[in-house]
């Protein structure tokens, strides 16, 4: 959106998104100053002041809110949050009035708005899907069914964190804990009390009979779409999981079996620990898929424990390579997500898209690079599922501010703005431009340009001054400043401008 926005984010960033939160319950005035705040955390700014009255009751309020805090001594700063979140409302105004469709098509199957809980533990349940069905969540995707029960390590989970969260999350989680049965009857309880929402039935077979048995079972069961999970990276035994993805032959030969047993729209869920995946997709469609899920989670290790040199998450001192997810894999997924939809021999082919996706802004960014919908896990395990209010309000109101009358509009349009490095325009440099009424003076873009970039600042009266001749346009700079006072909006001069050849 379009918004200079004057909230003070390091308050936001500090909020613990409390469930039931105590600021919202002591509240004189009626407000959910809880809810505000997490529409701000979830980029959903405007929707969290189209909220606020126009007359806002925080201006003659003695805050009562911040003293209910559970940050106890140093509560959030909620009335400044609140206050500069009703400052020029101006800007906002003609947002969110006309009408949009949030539904969306996806093999011929109508989804309510393109939010699916994807395959994992968010999914596994009859209450949990039931309470994010009624949320307002238009689906989900069945967490793994099998013919077999695995046995779970624990603990199961590790992650890196920063002030706001975790960003990068592993798991080495195996396939539903359920009986087939058991799963089964869920997925029958589920079509029968929720009937207009959709369900993917994740499958995964040890042998063609049983990709034919499963597929044909769970359409029985009342699924709505069958996807096959080609691309687990914790079930690795026995050609199961990853070890099918990276082999098109493999998916080939599933998905055939896949087909066999069942009418309905059928998925490849593909793995991203490839170099390329196309082939494995390519093989999918020729073999009888309808549609390709990607991305699924990225091998790794992480976490080691510098005092006992295992990793984590550590079971008894040992842990392996395990699945890795989280905000940090969103540019991977993207990646993954173009080629699919830029691909010659794919044109045409739906896309579930996943992988990083916590806010409206990141569905966006698959929507625009060729996802037809969004599948979401580990921002509902980390934040609950109640985010889908921002997702849903965010998108309408982006919609609302382009003109644009429904979600399938925004599909590929960003496609053919993604080209081979080769072909970029290499004859002219974007100097950055820096506004110095925002800059402190800290120095942090002067210390990256010397000692990482290519030494065009240097400190004058305590501010950074660019020498434009030095300049390659790198936009190091841009990136480093904590105070954001360095835009990418300056102008343009030719390369050879350059003091002299660099390496």
């Amino acid at each position: 959106m379009i918004w200079k926005s004057v909230i003070p984010m390091e308050e936001v960033q500090r909020c613990l998104l409390c469930h039931d939160a105590s600021c919202s319950r002591n509240c004189p005035k009626g407000m959910d100053p809880a809810g505000l705040i997490r529409s701000i955390r979830f980029e959903n700014e405007i929707g969290a002041a189209h909220r606020l009255p126009a007359q806002n009751p925080c201006e003659a309020c003695s805050a009562p809110c911040e003293s209910a805090c559970v940050r106890g001594e140093y509560p959030i700063k909620i009335r400044e949050v609140c206050l500069a979140l009703g400052k020029d409302r101006a800007q906002m105004e003609n947002v969110g009035n006309a009408p949009v469709d949030l539904s969306c098509e996806f093999c011929g199957v109508r989804l309510e708005n393109p939010f699916l809980l994807s395959s994992s533990v968010v999914a596994s349940t009859y209450d949990k899907m039931a309470r994010a069905f009624e949320m307002g969540w238009a689906g989900a995707c069945f967490k793994t069914i099998c013919n077999f029960i695995p046995r779970e390590a624990s603990p199961r989970y590790s992650a890196l964190s920063s002030q706001e969260g975790f960003y990068g999350f592993k798991n080495i989680e195996q396939l539903s804990c359920n009986s087939l049965e058991e799963d089964l009857e869920i997925l029958r309880r589920l079509k029968r009390d929720y009937p207009q929402k959709r369900i993917i039935a994740s499958i995964m077979g040890r042998d063609e009979a049983e990709w034919t048995m499963l597929a044909r079972l769970v359409e029985q069961a009342g699924a709505d779409m069958v996807e096959c999970n080609f691309s687990c990276p914790n079930m690795e035994q026995g050609g199961l999981g990853v070890d099918v993805g990276q082999s098109p032959e493999a998916v080939a030969k599933y998905t055939a079996a896949a087909r066999r047993g069942t009418n309905l729209p059928l998925l490849a869920k593909l793995t991203p620990n490839v170099g390329d995946m196309t082939p494995m997709a390519v093989a999918a469609v020729r073999s009888g898929a309808d549609g390709l899920a990607a991305i699924n989670t990225v091998k790794s290790i992480m976490g080691m424990n510098l005092d006992t040199y295992a990793t984590s998450p550590s079971v008894r001192g040992l842990s392996g390579v395990g699945g890795y997810s989280g905000k940090a894999v969103k540019p991977i997924g993207l990646r993954f997500i173009w080629e699919l939809a830029s691909h010659p021999e794919l044109q045409g082919v739906p896309i579930s898209g996943m992988g990083g996706i916590e806010t409206w802004r990141d569905a966006v960014e698959y929507l625009l690079l060729g996802a037809n919908h969004v599948q979401i896990t580990t921002a509902v395990m980390q934040y609950g599922a109640r985010i889908i209010d921002d997702l849903l309000e965010g998108l309408r109101l982006y919609l609302q501010e382009k003109a644009l009358k429904s979600v399938s509009e925004l599909v590929g349009l960003g496609v053919q703005n993604v080209s081979a490095l080769e072909d970029l325009e290499r004859e002219s440099i974007l100097l950055p431009r820096f506004d110095r009424s925002k800059c402190v003076g800290c120095g942090r873009c002067y210390l990256s340009c010397r000692d990482g970039g290519h030494d065009a600042l240097t400190m004058r009266e305590g501010k950074p001054v660019m020498n434009p001749r030095a300049c390659v346009g790198c936009h190091l700079c841009v990136l480093v400043c904590p105070m954001r006072a360095i835009g990418d909006y300056g102008r343009r001069i030719p390369q050879d401008t350059l003091a002299g050849p660099r390496a």
